[in-house]
């Protein structure tokens, strides 16, 4: 996979879903969704002109598509196989560069990586609490309540001692805690209503909006790859990405965000290096009372609609009403079929507590030849509801195999070498860069399990 690093050239804006009149400045400072910077590749894709490119149609895989000139013309979509993940912060005044990623919501103190909340290790009876029916457990600080808080970004080095449950400070090699003031500014301005028939001010309308700077030395760093089984570039490539971005020394504009601000962008390395994102734990997870105790983390929000009887919200797809986890071990039965292996059997896990913050908006906006499945003639999309990066989700596991089969379908980096992003948990979006997360293990908040 690609690793791209976008250099603004001004400031940026990433306005939200509410709307910007009177005192709403809006949200256009905020650190960018996934799906800014997913859509600035595919339309950079779109301008670069590329020839001998597969169309996609709309139809299930298992039917014979119509790819008449027609019907690619009315429905048919470019760049179909665009995979995205990110934008992080990356700092690059260093001999390498050092990411970024949100802090887990269960590390409470300043500048350490020890986690604070725990798992209360005292089963609650649900006539009497208001904790969400399928979780077992609330979880509870282990420190006084402190008006400090804890910085929102972690190096990814802090991120690996988090996860291996390994104490360590602010000072101690690259473990490093950051606010968004230390690598951003934001800047505000107002803003007048046009009229489109005398482009002049329409008398009405005024706002103010707020822009994101970076600071001198950050970047919006990213992965992407699309590979597309027709295309052929230099040397036999078929990657769409390196075709537009070539080389680590070439920086080509692209249009990020809204009111056509821009960024040049650098792709770092791609291919067979480790990804920088940091490393969920396969094995080693602690034990209670014969359970095994996985715990997710999400590096990016994840999206998880409402599906029939299933609430959907904070509470993932794969885990049903009761807490069970629905996730497979190995492929499913068409997949095993198409392989000619075994059938994966169902995990054995249940979801037993979780912290999750508030739900972040994700929204957009559809060109009318733009191919989407909410409105094919144009206009806004659909607004989700998304579980914020930092979410925490902990399990147990009725044996070590479940446990380390879980491990394997949540960690971004499934069971390898971290070369490539395997999982992506999240329903919606999830070729946007939307649910990934790393594991690590938990305790109770007294260290033992209620019988």
């Amino acid at each position: 996979m690609n690793t791209l690093l976008f250099d603004p050239a001004d400031v940026l804006f990433f306005k939200d879903g509410r709307p910007m009149s009177g005192s709403l400045a809006g949200n256009g400072a905020a650190w960018p969704l996934p799906t800014v910077t997913n859509a600035a590749l595919h339309a950079a894709l779109h301008r670069a002109g590329l020839t001998g490119v597969h169309p996609h149609v709309p139809g299930r895989s298992s039917q014979k598509r119509d790819y008449s000139e027609e019907n690619r013309q009315k429905n048919g979509r470019l760049f179909g196989s665009l995979q995205t993940a990110g934008p992080f912060p990356v700092c690059t005044n260093g001999k390498a560069p050092t990411w970024f990623f949100p802090r887990p919501l269960d590390a409470g103190i300043p500048d350490a990586t020890t986690p604070s909340l725990l798992p209360l290790a005292t089963g609650l009876d649900h006539s009497h609490s208001s904790l969400a029916k399928p979780l077992h457990f609330a979880v509870a600080s282990t420190r006084p309540v402190t008006k400090d808080q804890p910085k929102p970004w972690w190096s990814a080095d802090a991120w690996i001692a988090y996860l291996g449950a390994t104490p360590r400070d602010a000072d101690t090699g690259r473990i490093l805690f950051k606010s968004d003031a230390e690598f951003a500014n934001t800047e505000s301005t107002f803003g007048i209503g046009i009229d489109p028939a005398t482009n002049t001010q329409d008398g009405e309308r005024f706002y103010s909006a707020h822009y994101l700077r970076l600071r001198e030395g950050w970047r919006l760093g990213c992965f992407a790859e699309a590979p597309d089984k027709d295309f052929r570039g230099e040397n036999g490539n078929s990657d769409l990405v390196k075709a537009v971005f070539p080389n680590s020394g070439t920086q080509t504009p692209v249009i990020v965000g809204g009111q056509q601000r821009v960024c040049t962008v650098i792709r770092q390395s791609g291919g067979t290096s480790p990804l920088p994102l940091p490393i969920g734990i396969k094995t080693g997870f602690k034990a209670a009372s014969g359970k095994h105790l996985v715990k997710w983390v999400l590096l990016t929000p994840a999206i998880f609609p409402k599906i029939g009887d299933h609430p959907g919200g904070w509470l993932p797809s794969w885990v049903d009403t009761a807490g069970k986890v629905q996730l497979l071990d190995g492929p499913g039965k068409n997949a095993a079929k198409r392989r000619k292996v075994p059938e994966g059997k169902p995990i054995a896990a249940t979801l037993v507590a979780s912290i999750t913050g508030k739900p972040i908006p994700v929204t957009g906006y559809a060109l009318p030849n733009e191919f989407d499945p909410d409105r094919q003639d144009g206009g806004p999309k659909s607004t989700h509801l998304s579980v914020p990066a930092g979410s925490v989700y902990y399990f147990e596991c009725d044996d070590e195999p479940a446990a380390k089969a879980l491990a394997a379908a949540l960690n971004w980096h499934g069971d390898g070498d971290a070369t490539r992003i395997c999982n992506r948990r999240s329903t919606l979006m999830g070729e946007k860069g939307f649910g990934l997360g790393v594991c690590g293990t938990w305790q109770f908040h007294d260290g033992k399990r209620p019988e």
